[in-house]
């Protein structure tokens, strides 16, 4: 049974929300505020995923976020009232896999979990190791090495990079990205692809300034010389 973490200051929500995940046969964990929501995260290491309001106690959802990413890349929905461009932006800037607005129904919520768990679990490529210089993706493993050393990615960053190495030299528009990593039914902004692909590069150092390349007005390139190395 996959754990959940539902961290939220309301205790209406963190039960409903908690009773549908139960029905649909997960082990939701419950926290009333940031503090514990990240000690629940470190008691349980095999969490699957996790749902974080924003405006919570002691530590706000985004400093939740930006904690957890530092160590893992388990995916992370924001279920919050707040519905603010500047919002959606700081929480996907923070690590945030997908963005919800309350009220939202608690069956379309189910939906986006178990896409974003569906997601990360199977790879949409078909081959099993991508590599260029010294950078590896292993689809079947869902591990990134770069220089020999691993590389904690977000599902979003994740699925990014592994678009870029499996199609060298294509340009991929930011619009392309949104409806194939974040999913037709995604609301928010075409920019969200820059700060997730910004923050890719930073991650890979040298090799993401070197081979991630923008094609301003369109998106998004991988780039490589004619021998595969750069």
């Amino acid at each position: 049974m996959k754990k959940i973490i539902v961290a939220d200051d309301e205790e209406l929500i963190r039960r409903l929300v908690s009773d549908f995940l139960t029905a649909e046969g997960y082990e939701p964990l419950q926290a009333d505020d940031g503090d514990v929501a990240l000690q629940l995260f470190e008691e349980n290491p095999d969490t699957a995923l996790i749902i974080l309001d924003i405006m919570m106690p002691n530590m706000d959802g985004w400093e939740v976020c930006r904690k957890i990413r530092e160590t893992s890349d388990v995916p992370i929905i924001m279920l919050t009232a707040r519905s603010q461009e500047y919002d959606q932006l700081t929480a996907f800037d923070a690590g945030a896999d997908d963005y919800v607005t309350k009220p939202c129904s608690p069956s379309v919520l189910m939906k986006r979990v178990a896409v974003l768990l569906k997601r990360g679990e199977n790879s949409p490529n078909n081959a099993k190791v991508l590599s260029v210089d010294d950078l590896k993706l292993d689809s079947f493993a869902h591990e990134v090495w770069l220089d020999g050393k691993s590389i904690s990615l977000t599902l979003k960053e994740y699925g990014i990079l592994q678009k870029l190495l499996a199609a060298p030299g294509r340009v991929f528009s930011r619009e392309q990205m949104l409806d194939d990593i974040w999913g037709f039914d995604f609301d928010g902004d075409v920019r969200t692809v820059d700060s997730h692909v910004a923050r890719l590069r930073t991650k890979l150092g040298s090799w993401g300034s070197q081979h991630i390349k923008t094609i301003y007005g369109t998106g998004y390139k991988l780039e490589v010389s004619k021998d595969g190395k750069n």
